[in-house]
């Protein structure tokens, strides 16, 4: 059995970074150290080291003399996210599905179904489980990959969290995990290369929608 420690500092940093993806800290709002600090009874070192994760993160930018500030969503910013997923993902996710094992597979399935489960849930944690199944599909494909493909789905996220908001889209993006898992599993490294392309650039077109209205 694996003991997990979780420090003041982790503990804190989860808190927050939830409330910015649910929208409960909109863009452009100043954090209130002082009041988050004492809601949750830590100190602002943790708090500090939180906030500073969050910035690495992107959901969070400090500035001299005002602290930090929930970053904007912008179009520009989910482009270049997105544009960057689709240079690098399809091939990774290709190229991992050829090299996974028994154990991958269930992985993955166990992955998707907690995702699907999430879904369900009025006020669930989507975002967090939608990144842990895009990742179960590369992981096989190498370490660095894999921590190339973590950085961006984490940049990603709240982006993410926007497009799933319109009634249907998780129905939608089900269904796209579903045909891009099945062929994965088969290892059909061509067809999961195209059903990523297709799924990343449907994403895209959603959101530059939604972010332009």
């Amino acid at each position: 059995m694996n003991i997990v420690v979780r420090t003041l500092s982790d503990q804190t940093y989860e808190i927050v970074r939830r409330r910015i993806l649910v929208g409960a800290m909109q863009p452009g709002t100043a954090v209130r150290q002082d009041v988050i600090a004492a809601e949750l009874g830590v100190s602002k070192i943790p708090l500090r080291e939180a906030l500073g994760r969050l910035e690495q993160d992107g959901l969070l930018s400090s500035y001299p003399n005002r602290g930090y500030v929930v970053r904007d969503l912008s179009t520009d910013e989910a482009s270049e996210v997105f544009a960057l997923r689709l240079k690098l993902e399809p091939g990774a996710v290709a190229e991992a599905c050829l090299r996974a094992t028994p154990a991958d597979h269930a992985a993955a399935e166990k992955a998707l179904s907690a995702l699907e489960a999430e879904l369900a849930k009025p006020d669930g944690d989507h975002v967090s489980f939608n990144r842990a199944f895009h990742l179960a599909l590369v992981r096989p494909g190498g370490h660095i990959t894999f921590q190339l493909m973590e950085r961006l789905q984490i940049l990603a996220e709240r982006y993410v969290r926007v497009h799933l908001e319109p009634m249907g889209r998780d129905e939608r993006a089900s269904q796209e995990h579903r045909e891009i898992l099945a062929a994965w599993t088969r290892g059909d490294a061509k067809a999961v290369e195209a059903l990523t392309v297709n799924h990343i650039l449907g994403t895209l077109a959603d959101l530059k929608q939604q972010l332009s209205a």
